[in-house]
């Protein structure tokens, strides 16, 4: 049983992470840690953490923890994701990890150093629903693909948020703009070249609220939209010349939509469905890490990798570029 610590009580470890934590087969939750020891005290006492900390650094120092969930706001994910490691502890980070990807070097580095796993947490890596789109996509379900269509927004004007504060690297590309981007490249085993984008940022927070970018991929383009003032929405559509795959659920099935692919083979003139309940990702995620940590070469090579991160990062850094020069720039 890999033995957890939780950097925080944010808010996406309350609702997602630790429940999904505390479902997994071979982890256990044994240490939370708050700037604030109270606040630590009242979320261990909910779930029942047997250990609370005070300060991030005695956690890290605790002979209980194996391995640490991250859900530090933005710009602190590099700098105790470094900590960590050199405190020898395993680390799944939440995305993003870093907002340039020459950032995340340093956290290769430390990765390297002290031995350890370090993974950003991309949890729809672990869906199965993408694992079936990639298949479906190789099997020539739907032909030859020539386009994609990515779609992902929320409103959020709160300007207590996070997403909506620079200095702690708030913006619609860093927290949802990758959804699209990640899927892609996981859907199609392809990566980008090149980025067409265009950026509105809020007047009073300076974040970017609206992006809409073109990206090729070579072979075929993806066009996506991200928006952090519009109203809740996200899908994902793959498109050949014999029929197209639809996603309706794409990034958090069980929080906006039941996980439903739809394929339609225009040649064949039919349909197909393909349904995955009430499956968990974070779940998912975190027992591939285990399995990983505990010295699983297959689950080794399905985690997010950190080198997956950087050129990931590298397509959100071009989009900014490219809103930037307002013309295509390389990835």
């Amino acid at each position: 049983m890999l033995r957890w610590g939780i950097l925080s009580t944010a808010k996406i470890g309350i609702t997602q992470m630790i429940p999904a934590l505390q479902l997994a087969d071979n982890g256990t939750i044994t240490a939370i840690a708050s700037r604030d020891l109270g606040r630590a005290q009242d979320v261990a006492q909910r779930f029942g953490i047997p250990n609370a900390f005070g300060s991030y650094d005695e956690l890290l120092q605790s002979d209980e923890v194996d391995a640490v969930y991250i859900p530090l706001i933005t710009s602190q994910h590099v700098e105790w994701s470094i900590k960590a490691a050199d405190a020898g502890k395993h680390v799944l980070c939440e995305k993003p990890l870093a907002l340039n990807a020459k950032d995340i070097q340093p956290v290769i580095d430390a990765r390297d150093r002290n031995n350890v796993l370090i993974n950003e947490a991309f949890m729809v890596a672990y869906h199965p629903q993408w694992y079936k789109a990639r298949a479906l996509i190789a099997d020539g379900a739907i032909g030859t693909l020539k386009q994609v269509q990515g779609v992902f927004t929320y409103f959020n004007r709160d300007p207590s948020n996070m997403r909506n504060q620079v200095s702690q690297g708030g913006g619609g590309l860093p927290d949802i703009g990758v959804y699209p981007i990640v899927t892609t490249r996981l859907a199609t085993g392809e990566e980008p070249l090149r980025v067409s984008a265009s950026i509105e940022r809020d007047p009073e927070f300076g974040t970017d609220i609206h992006a809409s970018a073109r990206i090729a991929f070579g072979s075929f383009e993806l066009s996506m939209y991200v928006g952090t003032q519009m109203a809740l929405r996200q899908h994902m559509v793959f498109h050949g010349d014999e029929g197209w795959i639809e996603l309706t659920g794409p990034f958090n099935p069980l929080g906006y939509d039941s996980p439903l692919i739809t394929l339609h083979n225009q040649k064949r003139g039919e349909s197909q469905q393909f349904r995955y309940g009430e499956v968990n990702q974070y779940q998912l995620q975190a027992e591939t890490f285990a399995r990983a940590v505990s010295g699983s070469r297959e689950d080794r090579d399905a985690l997010f990798s950190l080198e997956d991160s950087v050129r990931n990062q590298k397509v959100i850094d071009a989009t900014y570029r490219s809103a930037e020069a307002d013309d295509w720039q390389d990835v």
